[in-house]
């Protein structure tokens, strides 16, 4: 009985294994079709702004991105017109930076290429493309809800 939870327990790691390498592809090929034209830090950054103002602790905190790093790339996306950085409406101490209609358009834009060639991707070589992308989908909701069940 041991030996067939460890065989279990094997299985399940190489999966998950598998599973991280091919979100990991799977991440880097649509980034290269969002042709955002930036690196994927400042995009990561930006998709973090995606839902509201945050604080660079906060941002640091939620991208994984040492807060250092994340000063001085917010100056470069504010330089380019793509964040806004202003004092906190709650706390006039603390300086927030949020996306500008440019960091959202640019944002918008990427994600369509992405969807578009994804989507061009799976009417070439899957039977059922929605409900691959459906069945996919379910599947990450359900492992991160495993690792992290506060995630809605």
């Amino acid at each position: 009985m041991h030996s067939s939870s460890t065989s279990d327990e094997q299985r399940i790691e190489n999966a998950a294994r598998g599973l991280l390498r091919g979100i990991g592809r799977l991440s880097q090929a649509l980034f290269r079709l969002g042709e955002f034209g930036l690196p994927r830090t400042h995009v990561s950054l930006l998709d973090a702004l995606e839902g509201g103002p945050r604080r660079v602790t906060g941002l640091a905190a939620y991208t994984g991105i040492a807060q250092p790093r994340v000063t001085v790339v917010l100056q470069e996306l504010e330089e380019r017109g793509l964040v806004q950085r202003e004092r906190s409406a709650h706390d006039r101490r603390c300086i927030e930076t949020s996306l500008t209609p440019a960091g959202r358009e640019l944002l918008e834009r990427a994600r369509q290429r992405m969807a578009a060639a994804l989507l061009e991707g799976l009417r070439s070589n899957v039977d059922d493309p929605e409900r691959a992308v459906g069945d996919a989908r379910d599947a990450v909701t359900t492992v991160l809800h495993a690792i992290e069940p506060e995630v809605s």
